[in-house]
Order: C-alpha cells, then structure tokens, then sequence
C-alpha cells in the first residue's frame, strides 16, 4: 500500500473510530484575544551579561507596578548548565537595578542600583548568590548613569553629569541644591539645544570618571580622575547613549570613548570622534579627527592591540550606514572590515579568542545577529527570524534576547557557528497560553521605481476564513527605520489586532535593513516614494488577503508616521475611514525652528530652512488643509521636544476649524514615546475605540 493510502486509510480508521460528529468531544473554546492589560502585564527582559565561563547569565527583568504606574527593575540569575533550570532574582524588590556587569575572573557580579536612595554600583559575591549581601561599591554625591570595571578590578569607571568648572563632584551636588532652593526659577542660555528630547539643559554634561577601588572592592576615597576632562560634550551621548559609548584596554590601562566635543554646532553636527586616554587620567587623544562623520563604540580586541569601532562616512546624517573599522594602535593603521557590505551596523562585540566579531543588523525585515570574520569581513547571519534586542558573547556561545511580532524577548543561547538555537528563558509563557495571537506573514510586492518592498500583513486573533476584517495601515516612524518582525512595547501589532483588526504595515522607501541607497532614497522626498509605497502595499496586500476589507480600512502612525498621516490627509483624503496622528509634525518650517536635534531635517530637507525653503515646502502638510476631511485623532506628549506638542495642536486646530470630525488625546507627562502604564492602557482604548467607531465595530 502506497503511503498516501496507509494515511487515508489510518484516517477513515480514526473517524470510524470517533463514532458520529455530535458524539464527538466539543472542540476548545477560543482563546480571548490579546489585549493592552495583557500587555502591560507582561515581563521585558533586557541586559544579558554572560559569565567569564559561559555558566551563567545574569540580566535585568522588568515587571510593571500598576498601583506606582511605573516599571520595576530587578537582576535575575540563571544556570544555562542546567536544562530547565529556573532563574533566580539577585536584588532586592524595593528597588530598581540595572545593567549587570561580571568581573573579569567571575568572582563577582556588578549592578547599578538606587537601593541606597541614589544610582550607586553595587556587587554581590557570585558564589553566595542569591543569598549573599550585596555591597555598595560607589558613594557618590551624584547619580551614577553607567560604569564599568577594569579587568582586574582595580578600578570602576562612571559616568556622571557635572558642571564642567566645578572642580568636585561635590561642587555639583550643592549648585543643584541651591538651585532647588532659589525663589530665581530662570535660567539663561548662552547657545541653543536648551533642550533635548524631553529635559531642558541645566548646563550639566556626563562626564567619564575614573575611581580607584580598594582590597575591600568598595571605591576609595579621594576625588575621582577626570578622564573627559576638557571635553565640551556627553559620555555616553544623550539621551540614548550607554557604556557601549567607552571600553576598557584588556590591561585595565587605557579607556577609548565616542564624545562629539565640537567647539560650535553641536545641535547640526553628527561629528562623534573616539578618543584615548590613560586609565589613571591625562590628555584625551582623538584617534578619529580625520573623519567630520559618526564614530562610535570602541571595543578593543582581546589582545589589546586592535580597537574596533564603527563609523558612518556622511556628516549630518544619523542614518548614515554603520560600518566596521579596526584600527592597529601600536601603527595607527585602519582597516574598514565591512565597507563593502550593505547593511548598517547596530551594536557588536568581538569573541574571546578575537578571530570573529558578532553583530547585530536590519535584514530584510528581520535583524539578526551575524558572526564576522575579523580577518574577511566575511559576514553570516547566526539566527534566524526575529530581532536580536541585545547579546552577551560566552567563551563558545552567543546569549541573546529575541522578540517576533508574535512573542517578546526571551533569552536563547546559539553556537559561534550557528546552528540550533536553545531557548533559555520562559518569562510569559503561561500569560501567553492563556491568549490568542494573529499570524502574521511577510509579503512582498514592487513599489515605487519598480523596487522591490517589503511588508508585514498581522490576521486578527481566532481568525475565520468567512469573514472580512477592517484593515489597520500601520506607518513606521524614523524615518529610517522598519516594522520588522519584532515585539514593541508602545506600537505592539498584536494589541491592535486583537481588537479586531488586520494589519498591514510596510517598510517604504527610506526603511532600514534593505541596503544604504533604499534608505537614503527618502531624503528630500518625504511625501513622494513613501506614499507611493504605501499606495502599492495597501493594493497587494489587500489582493493578495481578500480577507482583508479594504472599503473599511483606517491609517495611524507616529512621529514620521504622524507626518505621513498628516501628508496623507491632504493627498488621500477619500481612500481611509479614520486616521490616527502621533507626534507628527505637520509644518516643516516652523519644525525646524522649534524642534532640538538639526541636524535632522537640514540633511532630510537640504539644509537651513532659511538656505533651502523650497525644500521644507516641498511637502508639508500644512500647505494641504483645504483638503481634509477624514475623521482624526490627534495625539501629542507636552514633553515631546523631537516634535513639539505644537505641532499636534496645529492639526487638532485645522481640524476642528475645518469641521473634520477630531479629538485630541494629550499627554502632560510623556515624551515622544507614551511609557507609562496607566497612559499606554488610555492610549489603546482611545486608539481602538476611535478605528472602531469609524469602522462601525
């Protein structure tokens, strides 16, 4: 009997077998949907830190505490060793604790912590965990934003912002405690980027110190060595810089850090150099002036002889390919490992033995983790689907975290060379069982100039073949970014498809991960090949999915995003049913006036809006109003200084002026993002509750 037969026949069996369908046992009943009280529930697991021998890996968990409507930090432990092993929490509930960091001999393992009432170091014994007591290893009279340990734990390296003339850290400390004490609230600025992101400048800049460490592993006392003394800049960069920023020589005798230090123009300037400088103090040396563009993270080799570093070749432009530079100190000599491989380069550490670099870097709507070969350049990706949120290198396997748009990050563990991963952690496995999901798949379909494009469609949760859904057009901020196949925390695609909908999201021109000219392609045609991309996914998706219900389909996006919602208005105003703008700027012009970081649109518009106005007019969306007239829900954040709440205020006004059915949901106490819990909850029941009233849901 042909194999086909013995399974028909097997199967004829088993029915037979099963008696009539309604003796049959009923089938489950369906899982609910996923939702935002779902998500706020979840844990984020962020930070592994491998031990020196590969035993161990330590990381930070995240839990949210709904009654303080803030999140938790806490440092965990667990025995890769032992299949099935379960983790073990090393700090203390109480408080938040971050970034752990082993000593280079194992003996110990390092965090920051504001247990103490402050951001301290603190280290527990790594042979008397979980139950040893931590010590504090730092005292400082001023927050500590990040260190790291010299290899033989003579010394601990800070970061912590000052006021440069202030010859202790001390001085700094009462200058802030007059200050909050003074009934004089002005404050008067001397040069712009007054403020960024979502903090005005109080003159104070994070500077790189040097504390020695006694027997006793605690920091002596005495002041602190400067090491980027001198310097007129932020070590590590705000507001999103990390110690990935500065790296420790193997001898524990050399430090080399990223610093844009220029004497003017620090707001249209992206000139980050690397410097060297004596672990005890001295005269930083710029090792990278002969480069006006972004240099950043060094990390020396194993050796001690290389450092590593990755640079861009643009000046002014932040998106700009990263690619990999080793450069040989003894000679000063440089060798580009990566110039001729076409994708940009986003974090990456060498291995043990310093014959391979792993990185991590957008593909193809994917961003895994790839091994490169000091020697070649020769670059192989190591894991599969999914994004790679951080990794740690062991002395023969990668840890990493990994999220899909189906799962957030847990650990897993792969070899050098590939292969199988093992998974690691189980964080939310039982909040997820108890959910339904929506599959997703990538499609593809030709945009504008013909050009290739990638996109993601998400089904909704206990999808039915029967059955239409309204459609979701989800648009990606960056611009130079991508919806890729990735779990996020405030634009979570299965939240908005649990309340019903299909999402269609695509990665337009200007999107990260398919080579540097596509991602460029967007500059000075923010309302061109964009849309045009937009226009096409849509169709193929929706041809490709008649699921879908394209007659009842609403459009959001944020940041970019919001800006594409905006454009959208004015120049597709009959296709959508409802729109949703997110921090999108909406007036080019008085955007480049008020927002912080310029260099931003003076490389996206051509320069100075006073130099180039016809490049900031080319497409904005203001010059469009007379057109609107899709219904609208505007959100802005009052702390949003990227794109001022201004900005979303202008298209509530136009709006509602025009008489376009609006609402405006206002954030006093977010960003350009929306963090907190009880605020991500209000923002996706406003979010859904307006696609569902236009969509008649």
């Amino acid at each position: 009997m042909r194999p086909h037969r013995l399974i028909l026949a097997l199967a004829l069996v088993s029915a037979a077998a099963a008696g009539p369908a309604s003796a049959r046992a009923p089938s489950p009943p369906a899982l609910p949907p996923f939702t935002v009280q779902d998500l706020v529930r979840l844990a984020r697991v962020s930070d592994p830190a491998v031990s020196p021998d590969g035993k161990r890996v330590a990381y930070t968990l995240r839990t949210n505490d709904m009654d303080a409507n803030e999140g938790r930090t806490a440092i965990w432990l667990l025995d890769i060793r032992k299949r099935k092993a379960a983790a073990v929490r090393l700090t203390d509930r109480a408080a938040n604790s971050t970034a752990p960091e082993w000593s280079a001999d194992g003996r110990f393992l390092y965090y920051l912590s504001n247990r103490s009432g402050s951001s301290q170091v603190w280290r527990l014994a790594a042979g008397k965990v979980p139950d040893g007591e931590p010590t504090q290893v730092t005292n400082l009279p001023l927050d500590v934003g990040s260190f790291r340990v010299s290899p033989k734990a003579d010394r601990i390296f800070v970061t912590v912002e000052v006021y440069r003339d202030c010859p202790t850290l001390a001085c700094t400390r009462e200058r802030l405690d007059t200050a909050a004490h003074s009934k004089e609230h002005g404050v008067l600025y001397q040069r712009i980027f007054v403020r960024h992101w979502d903090a005005w400048s109080d003159g104070r800049r994070s500077q790189l110190f040097a504390l020695t460490l006694d027997g006793s592993g605690v920091a002596a006392s005495g002041a602190p060595a400067n090491l980027s003394a001198g310097l007129d800049g932020d070590v590590p960069e705000k507001p999103f810089g990390s110690r990935e920023d500065y790296a420790l020589s193997p001898d524990g005798q050399q430090v080399a850090f990223s610093i844009r230090a220029v004497p003017v123009g620090e707001p249209w300037s992206t000139n980050f150099d690397i410097y060297l400088v004596p672990a005890a103090g001295g005269t930083p040396r710029n090792l990278t002036a002969d480069n006006p563009a972004w240099d950043g993270q060094p990390a020396f080799s194993p050796s001690g002889a290389t450092l590593a570093y990755v640079a861009m070749d643009r000046p002014g432009y932040e998106a700009d390919r990263f690619h990999l530079v080793l450069l040989d100190l003894p000679s000063g000599a440089r060798r580009p490992l990566t110039q001729n491989w076409d994708r940009s380069i986003e974090s990456f550490a060498w291995s043990r033995d310093g014959k391979t670099l792993f990185a991590a870097a957008d593909h193809l709507g994917q961003h895994p983790l790839w091994a490169i070969d000091a020697a070649s350049g020769r670059a192989s990706a190591i894991t599969g689907d999914g994004h790679v949120e951080a990794f740690s290198v062991g002395p023969q396997r990668v840890i990493y975290a990994q999220s899909d748009l189906a799962h957030p990050a847990e650990l897993y563990s792969v070899a050098f060379d590939g292969g199988k991963p093992a998974r690691l952690t189980h964080v939310n496995d039982a909040e997820l069982a108890a959910r339904a999901f929506g599959e997703y798949r990538q499609f593809t379909f030709a945009g504008a100039n013909g050009d290739n494009v990638f996109g993601y469609v998400i089904k909704p949760p206990n999808f039915k073949r029967d059955q239409t859904y309204p459609v979701a057009l989800v648009i990606h901020g960056g611009p130079e970014g991508s919806m890729a196949n990735e779990w996020h925390w405030r634009w979570n695609a299965q939240t908005l498809a649990g309340g019903g909908y299909g999402l269609v999201m695509v990665d337009f021109h200007g999107s990260t991960g398919y080579g540097q000219a596509f991602t460029d392609a967007i500059r000075g045609d923010w309302g061109g090949k964009p849309l045009e991309d937009l226009k096409l996914g849509l169709a193929a998706a929706l041809k490709q999915n008649p699921w879908l219900d394209g007659e009842n389909a609403c459009a959001l996006g944020g940041s970019y995003g919001g800006f594409m919602i905006n454009w959208i208005a004015g120049q597709w105003p009959d296709r959508f049913k409802c729109l949703v703008s997110h921090d999108g700027d909406v007036d080019n012009r008085s955007m480049y006036y008020s927002t912080e970081e310029l260099w931003f649109p003076e490389w996206e518009m051509g320069g100075p809006e006073y130099e180039n106005p016809a490049g900031y007019a080319k497409f904005n969306p203001l010059d469009y109003v007379s057109k609107w007239k899709t219904p609208t829900l505007v959100i802005h954040g009052q702390l949003d200084y990227r794109v001022p709440y201004e900005q979303g205020l202008a298209v509530f006004t136009a709006l509602q002026r025009r008489g376009v059915p609006s609402e405006l949901l206002y954030f006093p106490d977010e960003n350009h993002w929306v963090l907190k819990p009880a605020n991500s909850i209000q923002w996706y029941d406003t979010v859904l509750g307006w696609l569902n009233r236009w969509t008649a849901r």
